[in-house]
């Protein structure tokens, strides 16, 4: 299985360099991949601060992405419910992904809209 780096997630996803994405694409396509938690997150930001891509159209081509039958996640649930939580609350992705595991966990916080997100949940 390849563990994918969110930089060859990116040059798939925006397509920049026509080498990069040749190469990232057979791989992302055709093989088993895992993202973990921590480069989804890092996706998440690279696309939303550098390139100033909106919370929708992240959530939207990361939900395409992950839905290949071929990616593997950490919880695909929880990643996609964090996806959601981003786009329609406003909150960073990492704190969208604990907001999705406060079904499962009690996350404890000093954060006013990371908490706001908790107890509207339950």
């Amino acid at each position: 299985m390849i563990y994918l780096d969110t930089n060859y997630i990116l040059r798939f996803l925006l397509q920049d360099n026509e080498e990069m994405y040749r190469i990232a694409k057979d791989a992302i396509v055709n093989k088993r991949c895992y993202i973990g938690n921590e480069v989804l997150a890092e996706v998440v930001f690279v696309l939303q601060k550098v390139y100033q891509v909106s919370g929708q159209e992240i959530r939207d081509v990361l939900e395409n992405l992950i839905s290949f039958d071929n990616i593997i996640l950490e919880d695909r649930k929880i990643a996609l419910e964090a996806l959601d939580i981003f786009d329609k609350k406003r909150l960073d992705f990492v704190d969208a992904i604990l907001c999705a595991r406060s079904n499962q966990y009690i996350v404890k916080t000093f954060d006013k809209k990371l908490q706001k997100c908790i107890e509207n949940k339950q």
